[in-house]
C-alpha cells in the first residue's frame, strides 16, 4: 500500500489514512495505541492528526502486518531490533514499486 504524500501537507486525518489503506479508522486507532513509533498530534477536538513521518511508519506497519503476515508482537520486535534496516528495505521496495508503475504507464502510452 503506497500513499502519495503531498509535499505541502503537514497533517493527515485518521479518515484520510483509513481510506488510503482501505481499512477502518478503528484499526488505525488500535495501531496508534500498540506501536510507539506512531506519535500523531491531537487537535482541540482530540482528533488524531498524522504527520508524514507517521504515515511512513503506518505504511511500514501495514507492510509487516497485512502484507508479510507478522503478528503485532512480531512486528513490534522486528521494528525495535532492525528499524533502520527495515525502513531502508521498505523504502527501496516502495521506490521500485513507484518506478514499475511509471514504466507501466509509459508502456501503455506507446
Amino acid at each position: 500500500m503506497h500513499i502519495e504524500l503531498q509535499p505541502d501537507k503537514r497533517y493527515y486525518s485518521i479518515g484520510e489514512i483509513a481510506k488510503a489503506f482501505n481499512v477502518n479508522a478503528s484499526l488505525i486507532r488500535f495501531w496508534d495505541g500498540e506501536f510507539d513509533i506512531l506519535k500523531p498530534k491531537k487537535n482541540a477536538k482530540g482528533n488524531r492528526m498524522f504527520t508524514p513521518e507517521d504515515v511512513k511508519n503506518l505504511q511500514l506497519i501495514f507492510h509487516l502486518v497485512k502484507e508479510r503476515g507478522f503478528t503485532l508482537e512480531g512486528a513490534k520486535i522486528h521494528l525495535k531490533e532492525g528499524q533502520k534496516k527495515t525502513l531502508d528495505k521498505f523504502e527501496i521496495i516502495r521506490k521500485l514499486e513507484s518506478i514499475k508503475k511509471e514504466l507501466i504507464e509509459i508502456k501503455n502510452e506507446l
